[in-house]
């Protein structure tokens, strides 16, 4: 279970204090829960849970990323990123939001960690580079391998925002020059949620951390650890072209008659038949527009290994398939034995001599 600071207000308080009113914050909660793609009734139960919810100290740790996620995060709708950091959670340490730098930032980070021992969040952003002694990826003197091994000691819980730190992103990509590794290839002993994406959807990085500070235990996760209720659907199962799959009505350039009536993108190497995310139902930017909608194919970005082995592939699903080139991917994306030699050479890799084998972590 997950605790606030000793004397926290809970967030029912903390939003009364500012003079938000309970019917606010049921719509606010509605508006969270349908943000979710969760039935309205949830809004009603979330609103009481959170109401009598301690607000958890946060410690939010930058490594091997390119700050995408978190931009990602800074651009939620619901709840919008300001009245998640002072209304439900207590963001205690971030370097990139902070105001405080250098030595006055990893004091907050120390005492943050201190005094909320066995209590915090740990949100972890980026990929874990371990060639070199750790010289990849340093703050404060100290390597994201050691930085990361001392956080996850007391914390309560892990959540890793993207695809780098939840299965290694393109830092882990072959020849993977850094030696970078996901979390849980570092860290064994500890829940961890995978909220991946390159970036994940603002909302489901804001959904994932508001059912944990709600529940105060970790949401039903898949098997690659990523919660069901936003990664329980193919963007394919959910997708507004689905009809034209169906149909046999594929677009066979990005500027041809069936690209412009909205036909499906799978030969053009869209991925969203084997892609696991939110993005047909949630969304971007307040629920404007997905990249289907926005007329270019799925990348896979929220599965593992995406970068190396999620090659686009010709051919309806359950059938053969065959060696193309696509536009606008670039290069012969056949690849039945490319992919084979690929998966090959990343499942030769070993987590690093200093960490035991772990069954857990998942292998692409």
């Amino acid at each position: 279970m997950l605790h606030g600071h000793h004397g926290e207000l809970t967030v029912g308080e903390m939003l009364r204090r500012h003079g938000i009113s309970r019917r606010s914050f049921i719509k606010f909660c509605t508006a969270a829960a349908s943000a979710m793609a969760l039935p309205p009734s949830v809004g009603l139960a979330m609103a009481e849970q959170l109401r009598q919810a301690p607000r958890p100290s946060v410690v939010y740790l930058s490594f091997q990323e390119c700050t995408g996620c978190l931009e990602s995060l800074t651009r939620s709708f619901a709840p919008t990123i300001e009245n998640l950091i002072f209304n439900i959670i207590s963001l205690d340490y971030d370097d990139t939001l902070m105001a405080a730098a250098g030595e006055a930032a990893e004091s907050a980070r120390t005492k943050a960690m201190q005094d909320n021992f066995g209590k915090y969040v740990l949100i972890v952003d980026g990929s874990v580079p371990t060639g070199a002694g750790g010289a990849y990826c340093t703050a404060g003197g100290r390597s994201a391998v050691d930085t990361l091994r001392e956080a996850a000691k007391g914390a309560a819980a892990i959540v890793c925002v993207g695809t780098c730190s939840s299965f290694g992103g393109i830092p882990f990509a072959d020849p993977n020059p850094t030696g970078a590794w996901p979390v849980t290839a570092i860290v064994g002993d500890k829940p961890i949620i995978n909220v991946s994406g390159c970036p994940p959807i603002p909302e489901v990085i804001t959904g994932t951390l508001l059912q944990l500070v709600a529940t105060g235990k970790v949401p039903d996760l898949d098997e690659h650890r990523r919660p069901k209720v936003f990664f329980g659907n193919t963007i394919h199962d959910r997708c507004y072209r689905r009809p034209f799959y169906d149909q046999g009505k594929f677009a066979k350039s990005f500027d041809d008659e069936g690209a412009r009536n909205g036909w499906c993108l799978y030969e053009l190497g869209c991925k969203g038949p084997t892609t696991y995310n939110a993005c047909a139902t949630l969304k971007w930017n307040g629920g404007t527009s997905f990249p289907i909608e926005s007329g270019h194919g799925c990348l896979g970005c929220s599965e593992p290994g995406f970068w190396d082995l999620r090659r686009p592939v010709r051919g309806r699903v359950g059938q053969g398939r065959r060696s193309f080139t696509t536009p606008g991917f670039g290069g012969d994306c056949n690849r039945r034995g490319g992919r084979r030699r690929d998966r090959r050479r990343i499942r030769r890799r070993q987590p690093p001599a200093t960490t035991p084998q772990r069954a857990a972590w998942h292998r692409p």
